[in-house]
C-alpha cells in the first residue's frame, strides 16, 4: 500500500522546486503532483505537475462497479434459488453485469461532484493560496528522504498521512 505525504508551499515557485527535488530523490513522476486553487492550476502549473483528477470520480466509479456487481450477483442467485422464478445461470450473469454497470454509473456521477481526498482534507490551505506538494510511494525510506528534501526546499509538512493511490 502506498503512503501519501502532503506539504504546503507558500507559492508556486517553492512548490515546483520542491516537486523537482522529490523527483530527483527518486519519487516517480506519476506519484508526485501539485494541488492549488483553480486559478493557480490553470495559469501557473504545467499539466504534468497537476493532480491526476480534482474529483473523486474514478475511485467512486470503481467502488460503485464492485458494489453494484455484488448486489446484482446476490439478487440473481436469490432469484435462481426460488423455484417459482426459475431463472437460468445466464440471467444471474446478466443481473451481475447490469448491477455493476448501474452501480458504477451512479457512483461515478456522485463522485464527480466530490473533491479529491487531498482537496477535501486541506481545503483551508488551498483557499489560503498555498500550493500543495503531494507524493506517494510504497518505500517508507524513500518517502522519508524525499520528505526531508521537500521540507528543506521551503515547504511545511502537513501531518495528515493518507493511504491510497495518487493517480
Amino acid at each position: 500500500m502506498k503512503t501519501r505525504r502532503v506539504f504546503s508551499a507558500p507559492d508556486i515557485g517553492t512548490a515546483e522546486a520542491a516537486l523537482h527535488v522529490a523527483l530527483h530523490m527518486g519519487i516517480q513522476p506519476d506519484h508526485a503532483a501539485l494541488v492549488g486553487r483553480p486559478e493557480i492550476e490553470m495559469t501557473q502549473m504545467p499539466d504534468d505537475e497537476k493532480e491526476g483528477s480534482p474529483t473523486d470520480f474514478m475511485p467512486a466509479a470503481m467502488r460503485g462497479l464492485i458494489g453494484g456487481g455484488v448486489v446484482g450477483l446476490v439478487v440473481g442467485l436469490l432469484a435462481m434459488a426460488i423455484p417459482a422464478v426459475g431463472i437460468p445461470l445466464v440471467a444471474v450473469l446478466l443481473c451481475t453485469l447490469v448491477g455493476a454497470l448501474v452501480g458504477g454509473w451512479a457512483a461515478a456521477l456522485a463522485g464527480s461532484s466530490v473533491p479529491s481526498e487531498v482537496r477535501r482534507d486541506f481545503r483551508s490551505e488551498i483557499e489560503a493560496g498555498k500550493v500543495l506538494v503531494v507524493i506517494d510511494d510504497q518505500d517508507e525510506r524513500l518517502l522519508e528522504r524525499a520528505s526531508d528534501a521537500i521540507t528543506a526546499a521551503g515547504t511545511q509538512r502537513l501531518h495528515l498521512v493518507h493511504h491510497g493511490l495518487l493517480h
